[in-house]
This record gives C-alpha cells, sequence and structure tokens, in this order.
C-alpha cells in the first residue's frame, strides 16, 4: 500500500478552520485516492515489501437508475400487429323541414346519408438487444465467497438494465421530438422560426417584442421577469383553447378537442424553473400566477457538453416525414394524450448456454412501436 504524509496538509487545514489563517491554496493530490484500473508496484506491505495486499472490502455499484421521461406509454396486446385508430368528423346542418311545410310537397326521407369515418393504421415496430455474457466457474478464482460473486453478477445485470432504461427513455423523447418539429415544420415551412408565430407552433418571443416594443433575445428572455409572466399568460390561455372544438391546433386539420383528463403539458425545467422563481416569489396571490401541473424535461435532445440553454431546448432532427427542421427555444409543449405514444412494448430476456465454453449468454431484448397521429392537437410554444 502507498503511504503518503499529510501533516502539513493537516496543520493548515486547522488553522484555516480556527480562523489563524487566510484561505490557502491546498494540494489535495496526496489526500485524496481516485484509485487505479489494476494493482500496481504498491500493492505490496511495508514490511517486507514483497506480500501482496489482499483486498478488505468489495463494493459493488448496483445503483437502480429509473430515468425519468414525459409518461407515454400505453398499454401491449399478444396476438396482432397493428394498431388501428378510427374517429370521425363533424357533419354540417341541413334544413328542418317540419316548420315549412307545403300543401302538396313530397318530403322524402329515403336518402341515405353516409357517416364520415377516418381510419389511421399503425403497423411499424422498432427493436433492439443488448447481449451479455455470464460465467460462474471462471469468476469463483476472484471472489472470497458466493455472496461476493452473486452481487457482482447482479451488479452487471443492473447495468444492463441501466443501459436498456437509457436507451428507451431517449427513443420515447425522440417520439415527442418528432411530434413537435412536424407540428413546427407544418406552420413554418422553410421561414425562419424568429420571422413570424404559428397558430400551433407559438413564438412566444416574436409575440411579446412585437406587443411591447422589446428587443429581448432568447437567451435574455427565459430570465426576464416580465417575458415569463407573459409567456406562462400564453400557455395559460392554451390550455383553455384547446379544450374548445376547433380545427386550428393539429396537422391534419381534423375537428378535435382536448378535455382537461387527456391534456398532457411538458416544459423545459428552466422555463419551468424561472416560471416557479420569478413568478411565485413576488406575489400573495399564487393561483393567480401559477403555471398548470406539468411535466418537465431537463432537454429535449440533449445537454451538449455544458447544460447551455441553446442545447436544452435545441431539436435538431430529420423528421419522419424527411422535413429537416432545426427547432431552438423551444420551452413547452401541450398535446392530447392521443397524439403520440408507445404502444405495445415488450421487454424481454432470452438465455443460451455454450457447454462448450461453459458460459451463459442472456439477449435482453426491447420492442415497441412509437406512434405520432396528425389528427390530434398538438401546440409547441419556443422563442427564437
Amino acid at each position: 500500500m502507498l503511504v503518503k504524509q499529510i501533516y502539513e496538509l493537516t496543520n493548515n487545514v486547522v488553522k484555516e478552520t480556527l480562523g489563524e489563517e487566510v484561505l490557502l491554496k491546498e494540494d489535495l493530490s496526496n489526500l485524496v485516492d481516485v484509485g487505479t484500473a489494476v494493482f500496481n508496484a504498491n500493492a505490496v506491505d511495508n514490511y517486507v515489501r514483497k506480500l501482496v495486499d489482499h483486498i478488505g472490502k468489495m463494493v459493488f455499484v448496483n445503483r437502480t437508475y429509473r430515468g425519468g421521461v414525459p409518461s407515454v406509454l400505453m398499454d401491449s396486446w399478444e396476438f396482432g400487429s397493428v394498431l388501428e385508430k378510427v374517429s370521425g368528423d363533424l357533419y354540417d346542418a341541413t334544413e328542418n323541414e317540419t316548420w315549412d311545410l307545403q300543401d302538396g310537397q313530397t318530403y322524402n326521407q329515403d336518402i341515405f346519408y353516409k357517416p364520415k369515418a377516418v381510419v389511421k393504421f399503425y403497423n411499424s415496430k422498432t427493436t433492439f438487444e443488448i447481449p451479455m455474457s455470464f460465467t460462474e466457474r471462471q469468476l469463483k478464482e476472484s471472489f472470497s465467497n458466493a455472496t461476493q460473486l452473486n452481487s457482482f453478477l447482479s451488479m452487471l445485470m443492473n447495468d444492463v438494465e441501466k443501459s436498456l432504461t437509457i436507451k428507451i427513455d431517449a427513443l420515447i423523447q425522440r417520439t415527442i421530438n418528432n411530434m413537435i418539429c412536424e407540428t413546427i415544420y407544418d406552420d413554418y415551412g422553410s421561414d425562419a422560426l424568429s420571422s413570424k408565430s404559428g397558430v400551433k407552433a407559438i413564438n412566444l418571443l416574436y409575440l411579446y417584442n412585437n406587443a411591447f416594443g422589446k428587443q429581448l433575445t432568447a437567451s435574455q428572455a427565459i430570465l426576464d421577469k416580465d417575458f415569463i409572466r407573459y409567456a406562462s399568460l400564453q400557455i395559460m390561455l392554451y390550455v383553455g383553447r384547446i379544450q374548445k372544438m376547433s380545427r386550428l391546433f393539429n396537422i391534419g386539420g381534423q375537428a378535435r378537442f382536448t378535455p382537461e383528463d387527456m391534456l398532457h403539458l411538458v416544459m423545459l425545467d428552466e422555463f419551468k424553473a424561472s416560471a416557479n422563481v420569478y413568478l411565485q416569489s413576488d406575489t400573495f396571490h399564487d393561483d393567480y400566477t401559477k403555471l398548470p401541473n406539468a411535466e418537465s424535461v431537463p432537454y429535449w435532445q440533449g445537454s451538449g457538453t455544458g447544460y447551455a440553454f441553446a442545447d436544452t431546448s435545441k431539436i435538431y432532427v430529420t423528421t419522419s416525414e424527411n422535413h429537416d427542421v432545426t427547432a431552438t427555444g423551444v420551452l413547452a409543449v401541450l398535446w392530447d394524450r392521443d397524439a403520440l405514444g408507445v404502444s405495445n412494448p415488450d421487454r424481454r430476456v432470452t438465455t443460451h448456454y455454450n457447454a462448450k465454453a461453459e458460459f451463459y449468454n442472456n439477449y435482453y431484448k426491447h420492442d415497441a412501436s412509437y406512434f405520432n397521429d396528425f389528427n390530434e392537437n398538438m401546440i409547441v410554444f419556443f422563442i427564437a
């Protein structure tokens, strides 16, 4: 074992703690052990310097990762593959002849009126697997007892589960991102996002600057109290508007409404935190400024290298309809529960034993169908 002398550091730390010294630059290189990947020349005793150090304790990193994405998982089924979704449409009114009877007039009641129905079929699936090999006989050389061996194997399986969770979370988020970008493209096409505000894709910064004669940038807006208030007001207005029957809030132009219990609101962490801090900290009437209950995400696509707002609020994709979209400053998304989701998820493990080399192969598999329905309501709020 490598033993380091730290008496000088210890003496200085005490003086700083007691207020006897100004803060000094501390050299912690002799204090903190960051570990090594393998034993080195120091892994011998400090007496005869030939006896190999023994392991006194083993710690297995076996923490469960629960992930965190908006809840869009739907049901599963065992037989069949197709998800069929049937919806109707509104009907035009016609003349009520009850109050316009004419002598000798024939009133035809034998006309057939065909019902309106819109049918969509979803028949695609995505899949991936993570293979992992396990041994028992070969591992016994490295552990002192069965408890340590089982703990190690449990850690490996937990690592696979964490990997699966991260990947599934990312795919769910991409399902949401695709709908966001398709909605933006439908309102803007190839136009610059900063040039206007759409009906389904609302450029809050454009509306705010025009309404109040401001020149705020996106990075300034996310920290501006007045803008946060305005943005919160607009979101609350659309929470009410989307509950009324309209053709304005979906790409397909279908007559749709989203009742409150089917409404899904997800906000970027930076916007939700700004709203909570700036709006609730200086008012005695929280209910006047409080945003509706919402889930939140730390980023839409990724954190970048430093969680900068320009990265966390950005989505840069080619959509399912082959539209190249770069969405920036996405703050919140409001959608109907039926607008997108993950259906028929199937997570399973298959196992094969290799008798020749005496090891097991486990194949951790995941299948699911990720869908967007452009006939259902989706509203995007962003700043650009």
